[in-house]
């Protein structure tokens, strides 16, 4: 049985199943015995109570290294619980695709130009999110210099999956570069009724936007109000402004007097969260 017990460790040495540590115990444990045991069976000693304090110390080694053994032998094996609570462990830190997603589609102003993207407002919210243990995730598809046309060419490769939220922030570029009203507006709908069309469950919202006067206080005044026509006529949640307690406010926008900075942000942040948490 003892041989069978030691080949039996010897396999799970060999296997990996054995710390490196524990053979080198049980080699020591065997010369101590063997020299234990050679010298209480040698004819130098001739005193009876030596050779009976040296048996009680063999007799004592022998059940160490059957301990040792036994060890080995039966408790080496997997532990199933460790294991078990192992899987349970990297199940909870993967990331849960079923949450439900909150879609940002946007120009450079949901990208965060000129910082980083978490401290844009879309990962701002995607924090606020996390914060309060709600069972959603949220994407930013915002894209610097993105214009309703170009937007409406590349959402469906965003529609992939199912947006439980969708926040369409686009035509500040179109205002900016003077593009015709009746074309911003067109792709604004083309785009919310792309999303309807595909997911009518799915929750929109429409990033309102103003541009300075630049192109006549005339074109200023129908891209104001075009927003407002939009989200009326489609029936979706309208921000009134996306930047207001922003815009034009050096402090809270980088040099170029467009973009806001990491204040600004925080700013843009709470004027979203107004309009989305409702829907949470």
């Amino acid at each position: 049985m003892l041989s069978f017990v030691i080949l039996i460790s010897l396999l799970k040495y060999i296997t990996g199943e054995l710390p490196i540590s524990l053979p080198l115990i049980i080699n020591k444990k065997i010369r101590s015995f063997a020299q234990l045991k050679l010298l209480t069976e040698s004819s130098n000693i001739t005193s009876n109570n030596l050779k009976i304090k040296m048996k009680k110390y063999l007799q004592m080694y022998r059940i160490q290294f059957l301990i040792i053994l036994s060890i080995i032998f039966f408790g080496c094996e997997p532990d199933n619980n460790t294991e078990r609570i192992a899987s349970n462990v990297k199940e909870e830190t993967q990331p849960k695709q079923d949450r439900k997603l909150i879609l940002f589609f946007g120009n450079s102003l949901s990208a965060g130009y000129g910082i980083e993207q978490e401290d844009a407002f879309p990962g701002l919210v995607a924090q606020r999110v996390d914060s309060l243990g709600l069972d959603y995730r949220v994407i930013n598809g915002g894209l610097s210099g993105e214009t309703t046309a170009s937007g409406l060419n590349r959402l469906d490769w965003f529609l992939e999956e199912e947006p439980d939220i969708f926040i369409l922030e686009l035509g500040g570029n179109d205002g900016l570069r003077g593009i015709e009203i009746s074309e911003t507006k067109k792709n604004l709908i083309a785009m919310i009724q792309l999303v309807k069309d595909k997911y009518s469950d799915t929750e929109i919202i429409l990033a309102g936007m103003q541009i300075p006067p630049n192109m006549g206080n005339e074109y200023t005044s129908q891209f104001r109000q075009m927003y407002p026509e939009v989200a009326e006529e489609e029936n979706v949640t309208l921000i009134p402004f996306l930047l207001e307690g922003v815009a034009g406010i050096p402090d809270l926008n980088l040099p170029d007097g467009i973009h806001p900075t990491e204040e600004g942000h925080k700013i843009v942040f709470r004027n979203v969260w107004e309009y989305l948490e409702p829907k949470l």
